[in-house]
């Protein structure tokens, strides 16, 4: 494979309890899409979140790859907010998938870079959040407002399903600006959105100020910050699949359906919906533009996750309930 040899231990091990699918099951799943998965995630580091007992069971982070590793396995250097780095896997081709395959990992958290260029961010992120008591076709409606912002800015967006109760939408940028100023066109995005459909949607950090909305997380695309991968399987008993769909498909289709199982097969059937998006690269000059207008307009940065050093125009990080009482 890709001219490496990778062994499959316990192969017969159920990963998906709700399917019946074992361990070779997702080897087999992955080799499936494999041509999307490399296009989509390519030469991108990746979070290894590994699952020893399958979906259900407990798992652990690991960014560092492990002691022992093959030889020919390709690592990057990366960083935490902290300053902290380590070596991590780089999707360099199906031997480096199967092999974290291998050891329990069931998808993959990837950074918004590629390899050969880590200080450009390439892809904007926006991670559409239902809160409590928000269903799926509240999150339809948020992504349909997020195309049609997008599509007003010129900016040429694409769906999938996160695997979950969210959906993703992502736009491949060009490779001239770095994670603190494409977090900083997100937020203006989410700020933007909710300026248009308050009713539906919040750009609010708290989460008690978000109410039964759909949140757009914009913090998804703070320097250091992985996301859910494209074609990447979830920790579900079903197997479900973050699975890029068109826009048509993104209005219709049921996403616990896209499973390790059926998500082949639509592949086959229908191609990758993302498959132009490696060569329509997308300026982000519109939203910090919009960011510029609001700074102008007295709005400050966004609150930042708390992990990371506060920031020069950051507001507190108190929640307000708690800023109220103190």
């Amino acid at each position: 494979m890709s001219g490496h040899s990778v062994e499959i231990s316990n192969p017969d091990k159920i990963f998906f309890p709700g399917l019946g699918a074992t361990k070779l099951d997702l080897v087999g799943y992955y080799l499936a899409v494999a041509e999307p998965i490399l296009r989509a995630t390519g030469n991108r580091p990746a979070m290894l979140q590994r699952f020893p007992d399958g979906a259900l069971g407990k798992s652990f982070y690991q960014k560092r790859v492990p002691t022992g590793a093959p030889d020919w396995l390709q690592t990057v250097e990366v960083s935490t907010p902290n300053g902290t780095t380590s070596r991590a896997l780089v999707i360099a081709d199906m031997a480096h998938v199967i092999w974290a395959v291998n050891l329990g990992c069931l998808g993959f958290h990837l950074w918004p870079f590629r390899v050969e260029d880590p200080g450009h961010a390439d892809e904007l992120r926006i991670d559409l959040d239902p809160q409590p008591g928000v269903g799926f076709e509240q999150v339809r409606e948020a992504a349909a407002c997020v195309r049609g912002l997008l599509d007003e800015l010129g900016i040429l967006a694409f769906p999938k399903t996160s695997g979950n109760r969210g959906l993703h939408v992502y736009a491949r940028l060009e490779p001239r600006w770095d994670s603190t100023e494409v977090r900083a066109g997100a937020v203006a995005l989410a700020r933007e959105l909710e300026r248009r459909r308050p009713d539906l949607l919040t750009a609010n950090w708290w989460k008690e100020e978000r109410g039964r909305r759909v949140f757009v997380d914009f913090n998804q695309n703070a320097p250091h910050k992985t996301v859910f991968g494209a074609w990447s399987a979830r920790s579900r008993t079903d197997g479900q699949v973050s699975t890029p769909l068109s826009w048509d498909d993104a209005a219709t289709v049921d996403p616990d359906e896209l499973t390790i199982a059926t998500v082949p097969g639509r592949f086959r059937r229908l191609g990758d919906p993302w498959a132009a998006m490696p060569d329509q690269p997308q300026s982000l000059e519109p939203l910090l533009e919009m960011a510029a207008r609001d700074k102008a307009a007295g709005l400050h940065d966004a609150p930042w996750p708390p992990q990371y050093p506060k920031q020069p125009d950051e507001p507190s990080r108190v929640a307000p309930s708690r800023a109220r009482r103190d």
